[in-house]
């Protein structure tokens, strides 16, 4: 049987449902909640574009910069200010992604914290500033973390993806103003689904196979998105420049050439509490092996959200409540879950320097209930 075609408001719809999204072209733009109950996959929809749908909340915009860093990388900052915060949080985004793949996480952490994201020099809206040279690796990746959290005085780290790569190497520096680090949907060694996934993607990179490419991250790492936010995910990622499929095919091939421990050793070097956080059915990281870690990082708690994939608090609307209270339950003392307080103020850019070893090397490792 034919299925009817339904052309609805979208802007109206979701907000009589309580719910928010910010949609524009091929991205997600601003935060917003979803539930894949919304759109049964067999029923089509009719988008129209609405200025309210595109324009985001006067609380919810962000103060934006083109912050220089070593006189050679141009990175684009969004920066969402809580004048009740007292604490920054910085976030790291995954390879291919943007500031627009933590939609879902600033909706929960602004409340509470001020929050920084960032395009990498070669991604998003970074790219227009920077010229296209050799690839960033992850050391450089790391550095550039190192000075925007100096720039903004960043208390703490969250990390999505591979951009736990470069978020170990910074934490093993020891900055002096982090305190604590999230890192999401990352393993100690790579596995066999995630190599084989790495290595489809290796030659479809190679050849700038959009629709491939594309097709790829929604059928693994991917699978578990609504299908809204796989068809957004999908126009993203095939619509990239050719430079950044050759700086995620030297990412690929850096991480599948080089040996893993890497990441272990950098984890004996860090001293601030780290919060690994995976998703139940994520094959790609899983849970069992972020606990790896365990054996290396002096303060580290384990949290593994039920029913969910890689992709955490994008993938539905359980995930994104649980994943929330993982990250505030270990960012948050007990007595802050209420509200915080002032907006530090912005600082100079003073290098990170090591700090005492505050921990004792016999620390027990406590674990979040899975």
């Amino acid at each position: 049987m034919a299925h009817e075609h339904h052309s609805i408001n979208l802007g109206n719809y979701l907000k009589e449902n309580k719910l928010l999204i910010y949609l524009s072209g091929a991205q997600l733009l601003g935060p917003g909640v979803l539930q894949s109950t919304v759109w049964p996959c067999d029923q089509p929809l009719t988008l129209f574009s609405e200025p309210d749908l595109c324009q985001k909340d006067n609380d919810m915009k962000p103060v934006t910069a083109i912050v220089e860093i070593f006189n050679k990388y141009k990175v684009y900052t969004e920066r969402y200010l809580n004048n009740a915060a007292d604490k920054t949080i910085i976030l790291v985004n995954g390879s291919l992604a943007t500031t627009a793949s933590f939609a879902q996480t600033v909706r929960y952490l602004q409340p509470r914290f001020n929050v920084v994201l960032y395009d990498q020099p070669y991604a998003g809206q970074s790219r227009p500033h920077n010229r296209y040279g050799p690839p960033i690796c992850k050391e450089d990746e790391a550095e550039i973390l190192l000075e925007l959290v100096e720039h903004f005085r960043a208390d703490h780290v969250l990390s999505f993806s591979w951009g736990g790569a470069a978020t170990l190497l910074a934490l093993a520096q020891r900055p002096r103003r982090i305190e604590k680090a999230v890192i999401s949907s990352f393993a100690a060694r790579i596995n066999k689904p995630m190599r084989d996934y790495l290595e489809s993607g290796l030659s479809l990179l190679q050849a700038c196979d959009r629709f491939n490419v594309g097709r790829l991250v929604n059928n693994t790492i991917g699978k578990h998105l609504p299908s809204l936010f796989k068809r957004f995910n999908y126009r993203h990622i095939s619509s990239l420049a050719e430079h950044e499929y050759r700086q995620m095919h030297f990412h690929i091939n850096e991480v599948l050439t080089q040996d893993t421990q890497c990441y272990v050793d950098c984890a004996d070097a860090i001293e601030v509490p780290l919060l690994f956080v995976n998703g139940e059915w994520d094959e790609y990281t899983s849970a069992q092996d972020a606990r790896l870690f365990a054996g290396h990082v002096r303060q580290c708690q384990f949290s593994t959200i039920k029913n969910t994939g890689h992709f955490l608090d994008m993938e539905h609307k359980a995930a994104w409540h649980d994943t929330q209270q993982a990250l505030l339950g270990f960012l948050l003392p007990a007595s802050s879950l209420v509200m915080p307080k002032s907006t530090p103020p912005l600082g100079s850019r003073h290098r990170y320097a090591a700090s005492d070893r505050i921990f004792s090397p016999s620390a027990t490792h406590s674990h979040l209930p899975r």
